[in-house]
């Protein structure tokens, strides 16, 4: 569908030039920022319903979000699978960015919506997903501190 603002607004540059506008007119406000990248979804009968936030973190002093949102047919995906699609829709997104975050120097996280709990049902894909990220170089954060996917995210799916 494409990226968007919280508020709704259209973004029709490319994603990482967005970014990388943002990163420059928020370090010249003086604002310190680190940013969340982080993916949910739902599930209807034939379709999966994707939201990606990229969530900028003002230090003490808020934030803001890009979404993307992005559809994928049902065809018999598994909680773990679906999981492990969230967390690389992060990562790819996350990767794309590093030039414009190492040049700025500006620190990321990837947020995955998954629980170190053994009895959630997220917990199925822990160990592929935290594989996939630290292999990928990235920090994370999961349930309950990864709110860029089960805060940002979820409220767009």
């Amino acid at each position: 569908m494409g990226w968007q603002t919280f508020s709704g607004k259209k973004i029709s540059d490319d994603i990482y030039h967005v970014v990388e506008e943002a990163i420059i007119r928020e370090k010249e406000n003086g604002h310190r920022l680190r940013i969340c990248v982080g993916t949910d979804s739902k599930v209807n009968a034939r379709m999966i319903h994707f939201a990606t936030a990229i969530v900028f973190v003002r230090e003490k002093q808020g934030g803001f979000i890009f979404i993307n949102q992005s559809h994928l047919a049902r065809k018999g995906l598994q909680l773990k699978e679906r999981l492990i699609l969230e967390v690389g829709k992060s990562v790819e997104i996350a990767y794309h960015m590093m030039g414009i975050l190492e040049e700025y120097r500006i620190p990321l996280e990837i947020h995955a919506d998954i629980n170190t709990d053994k009895n959630s049902g997220s917990y199925v894909a822990l160990k592929e997903a935290l594989s996939y990220i630290k292999g990928m170089g990235f920090h994370y954060k999961l349930k309950p501190d990864a709110f860029a996917s089960s805060s940002c995210a979820d409220k767009y799916v």
